[in-house]
């Protein structure tokens, strides 16, 4: 692994709506030798934006900004867009299930507002050197769910080669067809001629290693991860 400059600081980009937290979580970084602030943005959209033209290392990212998944579906786009981003969920939300849907997205960490500044530091650091570390209760959702794959029938390597592969629009097609539209459905709703589903379908189908849609939402209703597409 490339060994980081430690003279380099650490560069960071915040995400979140609540003007006064943003505020404090910028003064926090700003007064570490080793970090500096090099954007912050108020929505999913914008930190996307921003996102391409700033150089950064690390983003901190609320879930719930101009809609209650904005930080999810931002991250999704900046994996598809960028590739590989070190994204860490600060947020307020800790049920199982939105944990399991932001791991999913693809952030290395993900830590719930309230906890101590040190700790916040703390995963920051471990994140950049390229060892995020989790919460105990994060941990254990997440192991939870590594026992409950091993058990089904897809082991949990499929799940992470697949899955955490797909890209926003195949995301969305699943959930079209998780929801029982037919193509010309779906066609329909996104103003596009039939053919362009079955062509996006086609490539789904390839990821999977499936030969037919009803065999792709057999293996999600089996392995329980409905909620992460819908």
């Amino acid at each position: 692994m490339e060994t980081k400059n430690s003279k380099e600081k650490i560069k960071i980009m915040i995400a979140d709506d609540f003007p006064l937290l943003l505020e404090d979580m910028c003064e926090l970084i700003d007064r570490q030798e080793d970090m500096e602030v090099v954007g912050t943005a108020g929505s999913g959209k914008k930190i996307v934006e921003l996102a391409k033209e700033t150089k950064f290392d690390i983003i901190l990212m609320d879930i719930e900004m101009e809609n209650l998944n904005a930080g999810i579906t931002a991250t999704e786009l900046l994996r598809e867009q960028l590739g590989d981003v070190n994204v860490i969920f600060l947020t307020v939300h800790d049920t199982n299930e939105m944990i399991l849907t932001a791991m999913g997205a693809g952030a290395v960490d993900y830590l719930v507002k309230g906890c101590s500044e040190d700790e916040i530091l703390n995963h920051i650091r471990s994140a950049y050197t390229g060892n995020p570390i989790m919460e105990r209760k994060v941990h254990d959702v997440v192991m939870r769910e590594y026992v409950r794959l091993q058990k089904s029938e897809k082991s949990l390597l499929f799940f992470i080669n697949n899955i955490s592969r797909l890209t926003q629009t195949e995301r969305e097609l699943i959930k079209k067809l998780l929801e029982g539209k037919t193509v010309k459905e779906i066609a329909k709703e996104r103003c596009v001629e039939p053919v362009t589903v079955k062509t996006q379908i086609k490539g789904l189908l390839r990821k999977f290693g499936c030969s037919r849609t009803k065999e792709v939402i057999k293996m999600i209703s089996d392995l329980n991860i409905t909620h992460l597409f819908l």
